[in-house]
């Protein structure tokens, strides 16, 4: 019996081996494969973008712009984004060596200059593309240069202001807010403990850091603290600025800081919002550039000038998800542009728009500064500024201080803190602020310290504050 099994076995071993053989026979000899020198066919273009847009952003470029005409020419097969925190921006370029910059703000965009880490852009097709986009709009520059090349261009515009809810502060009896000063009243202080209005923290927000700036510009140092501080007070710090709309819509608050876009956004959904660009706003350019760590400058410059186009303008930022200003206003004669007739009508308001003269380079040389102190002293130590603000505003409108006593809490609430550290006495200033900006960028231990103590400090004076104000 084994005897038979065993030699089944080799009768079946020959059979698929002379079949093998066969096939091998009528394949031929196989071609080794073909060298190549860049990226297949099939391979194509991965191009990296570190940015701050949300990504409902990402989500519509890569639909539109992957089936593009341009895409196919320049072989782009995908887009990969990269979302960090700002300050993280020049250690991911240098790791990541992503090829696009796109979002965040001139500041932003100002320090990757200066750090060497954006390129020139140079393409003739974009160059000629970029012709059709203004200088400037409302003051603000939509092109910026150094050493006489242009090194980043206005993608979008953008106002900042805030939007409310206009029945939810009519059903509770409060006054519909115009103007920054507005923001800080005692008025909406009524309402607390439950928050009037919605901000965000400044080291997770460009757009609401950008808003403080304005405040702080406009205001002047001293005053422009004190009004945020009112402000402060009045409302709750949110984790982000999409968190902080999220509170408008939902009615968790009536009023919220933000970016144009964000007020667009709620008005579509209900008549109830009105977004409101007050005096004293500003527009600003959100650039796109090409960076030096890019792979692929050419089929990088291609994106750019796609998104520079007018027809991609109207695709992304005039889209129902997103509701954006165009820097072209040609967008706005492109089948869909023509179909967005409201934000046409925002887009002119917005270029008319009588701005205040800001200081970009003031902005970068302060931006660390502002955004640390302001989370330690109106974020951080938010419950302590609460209950101060709330003796103070209830003592006011029981008639235990009056207008003029209030004025002077306010203003002992909000000036800039005085510390001492090493046996030395430090004020808050303006010059302070400047003198520590980097350190507090570069250096994560002296920021930690800094924020200690001025959120010891900050406590100090509340409570003090606290102590001096008559019981309602």
């Amino acid at each position: 019996m084994d005897k038979k099994i065993v030699g089944a076995v080799l009768l079946v071993l020959l059979i698929l081996g002379g079949i093998g053989f066969f096939l091998m026979r009528k394949e031929g000899p196989q071609p080794s494969p073909t060298p190549t020198t860049g990226p297949g066919p099939t391979e194509g273009i991965v191009l990296k973008i570190i940015t701050r847009h949300a990504s409902t952003i990402w989500k519509i470029t890569k639909e539109t712009f992957l089936n593009s005409d341009l895409a196919k020419q320049y072989n782009i097969v995908d887009l990969r984004f990269y979302s960090p925190n700002f300050a993280l921006w020049p250690d991911v370029i240098k790791k990541e060596k992503p090829d696009v910059a796109w979002g965040g703000g001139p500041t932003v965009f100002n320090d990757l200059v200066e750090k060497g880490l954006v390129a020139p852009l140079t393409d003739p097709e974009l160059l000629d593309e970029i012709s059709s986009i203004p200088d400037d709009i409302s003051g603000a520059e939509m092109k910026h240069y150094k050493d006489g090349k242009l090194m980043w261009v206005a993608a979008a515009i953008s106002s900042f202001g805030f939007t409310y809810n206009k029945k939810m502060l009519n059903e509770r009896g409060f006054p519909e807010p115009q103007t920054w000063e507005d923001l800080s009243s005692p008025v909406y202080g009524k309402m607390l403990p439950l928050p009037a209005i919605s901000y965000a923290r400044s080291t997770t927000s460009t757009s609401h850091s950008r808003i403080y700036q304005i405040i702080l510009q406009k205001e002047g140092w001293e005053k422009g603290w004190v009004l945020i501080a009112g402000l402060a007070a009045n409302g709750r710090p949110y984790g982000g600025s999409v968190e902080a709309q999220w509170a408008v819509q939902t009615g968790e608050v009536p009023i919220g800081i933000m970016i144009d876009f964000y007020g667009y956004e709620l008005q579509l959904q209900s008549p109830d919002f009105i977004y409101v660009m007050p005096p004293g706003t500003i527009v600003n350019g959100d650039p796109i550039a090409l960076l030096s760590t890019s792979s692929h400058p050419e089929a990088a410059q291609a994106f750019i000038r796609w998104v520079l186009s007018a027809e991609g303008q109207a695709v992304l930022w005039l889209d129902e998800r997103i509701n954006r200003m165009p820097v072209r206003e040609d967008a706005f004669r492109t089948p869909k542009g023509r179909e967005r007739m409201d934000l046409y009508e925002r887009y002119n308001q917005t270029i008319a728009l009588q701005a205040i003269q800001f200081n970009e380079s003031l902005a970068g040389a302060t931006y660390f500064s502002i955004a640390y102190y302001l989370d330690a002293v109106f974020c951080d130590t938010h419950d302590e500024l609460v209950r101060t603000w709330k003796k103070l505003v209830d003592a006011l409108y029981a008639n235990k201080i009056t207008q003029e006593e209030f004025e002077r809490f306010k203003y002992e609430l909000g000036k800039p803190l005085t510390w001492e550290k090493d046996g030395k006495t430090y004020t808050f200033t303006l010059e302070y602020a400047i003198e520590i900006n980097e350190e507090l960028k570069k250096n994560p231990a002296f920021a930690s310290e800094m924020q200690s103590i001025w959120r010891q400090v900050a406590v100090q004076r509340y409570e003090g504050i606290y102590a001096q104000i008559p019981d309602p």
